[in-house]
């Protein structure tokens, strides 16, 4: 089978599938490369609330395609770096469903997600320190802005793996699922993302991971959205709201 990046768009949810079932999931070049340009077709079409990164089968992914290295591993690092960009900036909620291994840049992908549901039996590893790399500064400070600096040395010092246990005290991940519940309850916190307000859940997103110079826009854009009116009304009304304001632009 090639190695290659699926995606569907179910009920406003849009799902990616890694796939390179020869090497757990490994992401190669090409891998790395069609991810910025699928990512910004999904984020474009009205019909997407939600995006859902997973692996095919039972591996998240085992990290990048260690062969790709061998030719130009600075060029490897950038690909990898452009797609772990492009995923944090996705405009909408992205969610992480992790099973089996996520290590190396499996860990990076995952960790530029918004939310990562593990099953129980997940192993997450940052493994730079074996391969003697240097861990991008980008992805070095959203794993410290996730677990704290000492948890994030632990990893990239020792490469060592820990258990979806650990990773959920350390806030690697969101929530732990017993053995096949996974999809199911990410199915339905995917659902519940998707009925919500995609202005409340964008100017979050942006204030969450650091944004400072945008106050004024989203204020701007909640004053002329309706959305606010519409969540009260329906509030006080009893009924789903139907909010209009969209990610997509």
């Amino acid at each position: 089978m090639e190695p290659q990046l699926l995606h569907d768009v179910t009920g406003q949810v849009a799902t990616v599938v890694i796939r390179n079932p020869a090497k757990r999931n490994a992401m190669t070049a090409a891998m790395w490369g069609s991810l910025p340009p699928l990512l910004e077709t999904l984020a474009a079409d009205p019909d997407v609330r939600v995006l859902v990164l997973t692996g095919e089968g039972g591996t998240f992914c085992a990290g990048a395609d260690i062969s790709a290295l061998r030719g130009s591993p600075l060029e490897a690092q950038r690909l990898a770096v452009a797609a772990e960009e492009a995923l944090a900036a996705f405009p909408k909620p992205v969610l992480a469903a992790v099973r089996g291994h996520c290590v190396g840049g499996g860990a990076q992908l995952a960790a530029a997600c918004d939310l990562r549901f593990a099953e129980e039996g997940a192993r997450f590893g940052v493994t730079p320190a074996k391969l003697g790399i240097v861990y991008p500064a980008s992805a070095t400070r959203r794993l410290v802005s996730l677990v704290g600096p000492a948890t994030a040395k632990y990893l990239l010092f020792s490469g060592e793996l820990i258990d979806a246990g650990r990773a959920l005290r350390t806030g690697l991940v969101d929530e732990v699922l017993p053995e096949g519940e996974l999809d199911g309850r990410v199915a339905e916190f995917a659902r519940i993302l998707a009925s919500r307000s995609q202005l409340t859940q964008a100017a979050a997103k942006e204030f969450a991971n650091g944004r400072t110079d945008r106050d004024a826009y989203w204020g701007e854009r909640a004053a002329e959205s309706g959305d606010t009116a519409e969540g009260v009304t329906a509030f006080l009304e009893r009924r789903p709201p139907r909010f209009t304001w969209s990610a997509s632009g």
